[in-house]
């Protein structure tokens, strides 16, 4: 197992203006030109949930397996419920996936027992600062120098939300929520300690996700990330810029994004993120969402926009409103702001996830720019043979999924269907009640989409009490499944590789 520790251009420089100079997808060719398999495993679910030794050991599989994409969740830094989507920063990574023990391979802590995870990496900060040479400091101050136009306000908002009691950020001060200059210079003096910690942990992770995206891709493996439309109301990104935002002047949301009633929801989901006031962002072509974008294509090999119906039209919710029901749709400037893209990164290594209610426009805007949308098998068996998401309709420019970390598991779902749709699920598969889950999987290969994920839970045919995620609920369950190596039979890697053999997926 190779790795480097080291990793000294985490980040694409910015231009005066704050953009990307260099942003353009590298390497001879696009990540979805070609058939593909790969496996949706977000990094909280390895029994580490780091970045360490696991996650190249998960590496390891999937290169025997001949699985060449490893799909991740956002990776940002989370609120209490854990949930990826609503991450405290657009831009920055989750402290929690550091693993400790590539800090103990640097010199940088010893093997002592930690009351938590926190005081480690104030621990390791101190061996770094006693002990790191001088490639790793030139590589520090490297990652400082690229990263200060978001970096610096992010450790300032975290700083101050610890200092505030982990208060929102509407809910501070108000010098201090409306960013006044006074204010924010004798918090930058007052809690300087406090950021210089929080920039190390930056560090830390930039460099650990750039060493294992690096050995990743020395073995042909694609990182898949995902970025959702909209970020969290607590947050750096709102906190930093709430002009490009919809709220009033004390920092509340005006309306908040969601979804209408659909097949998750009854009463539909009402996420409370804030939406974007989309005049403010013309005015500058777009600026935040382009650094947003460069971010994104600079951590993973391609991503997939969660809620791309969103650049379309969105569902806009009065705050006031206790469900999505009240809600209704605005339009957004969506191909505006993809031709912007255009402009600066070329040809976009982008996935739709265009999920839910999809109408022609959301459908145009998608091949307009030639991403590939999606096609969930669990959602294919409603009887209709119009169903687009029966194998019969899937096209080469898509991407196909058993099920995706919002469903049940596979067998999971199959399991709680009705009897009449159960039979109409082996019958349209030729299959038995046994085979599931690996009936969908053939399936799934089988495909003409260009690329093929599967949940590992599938993979490891795992019931319905493995399941990730349920939307619209938050009884803490969510987002906690972690496996166990112990999981995986031992034959399932040339079993996989046998079936991406016979798909053409190799």
């Amino acid at each position: 197992m190779s790795r480097s520790h080291v990793q000294t251009t985490t980040e694409t420089p910015s231009s005066k203006h704050g953009m990307p100079q260099t942003a353009k997808p590298t390497g001879c060719e696009f990540p979805l030109d070609r058939r593909r398999a790969g496996i949706l495993l977000h990094p909280t679910s390895l029994p580490s949930g780091t970045l360490g030794k696991d996650a190249y050991r998960f590496l390891d599989f999937l290169d025997h397996a001949g699985l060449r994409v490893w799909q991740v969740l956002p990776m940002g830094p989370t609120h209490e419920d854990g949930s990826p989507y609503l991450a405290l920063s657009a831009m920055a990574g989750d402290p929690g996936f550091i693993d400790l023990d590539i800090l103990r391979e640097q010199g940088w802590l010893n093997d002592d027992e930690y009351p938590d995870h926190i005081h480690a990496l104030h621990a390791a900060r101190a061996g770094f600062i006693a002990n790191a040479d001088e490639a790793h400091r030139a590589a520090y101050r490297a990652f400082l120098d690229a990263n200060a136009e978001w970096l610096d306000d992010y450790v300032l908002f975290m700083a101050l939300r610890q200092e505030q009691g982990n208060r929102p950020w509407w809910e501070w001060l108000p010098e201090l929520r409306e960013r006044e200059p006074r204010a924010l210079k004798q918090a930058r003096k007052r809690l300087s300690e406090v950021m210089e910690q929080l920039r190390f942990e930056q560090f830390l992770f930039s460099s650990q996700w750039h060493a294992l995206k690096a050995e990743a891709n020395a073995r042909g493996i694609l990182l898949f990330g995902d970025m959702p439309i909209f970020v969290s109301h607590d947050s750096a990104a709102v906190w930093t810029v709430p002009e490009v935002f919809d709220l009033d002047e004390h920092g509340h949301a005006r309306h908040v994004a969601g979804v209408p009633p659909d097949y998750f929801s009854a009463t539909g989901q009402r996420w409370g993120n804030p939406i974007f006031d989309w005049e403010a962002m013309r005015k500058d072509d777009f600026a935040w969402w382009k650094r947003r974008m460069g971010k994104m294509l600079e951590l993973y090999d391609f991503i997939r926009v969660d809620h791309f119906r969103g650049f379309e039209a969105f569902w806009s919710i009065p705050a006031e409103e206790e469900t999505a029901m009240g809600g209704h749709w605005v339009k957004a400037p969506g191909k505006e702001l993809f031709e912007e893209f255009e402009k600066v990164f070329g040809r976009l290594p982008v996935v739709a996830e265009d999920l839910g209610i999809i109408t022609p426009e959301v459908e145009a805007l998608r091949d307009a720019f030639h991403l590939p949308g999606m096609k969930i098998l669990q959602f294919a068996f409603d009887g209709s043979p119009d169903n687009p998401y029966l194998p019969a309709h899937h096209t080469p420019n898509s991407v196909v999924y058993t099920g995706t970390h919002d469903n049940d598991t596979t067998l999971g779902w199959f399991q709680s269907l009705g009897e009449g749709t159960r039979q109409n699920v082996l019958q349209t598969l030729h299959c038995r009640a046994e085979d599931m889950p690996w009936a969908l999987i053939e399936v799934s290969m089988q495909s003409p989409a260009c690329l093929a994920v599967v949940p590992l839970q599938d993979f490891l045919a795992l019931d319905g009490t493995h399941r990730l995620n349920t939307p619209g609920t938050n009884n803490g369950s969510n987002w906690r499944w972690k496996f166990d190596w112990s999981q995986f039979p031992a034959d399932l890697a040339e079993r996989i590789c046998k079936l991406l053999a016979a798909t053409q997926r190799v």
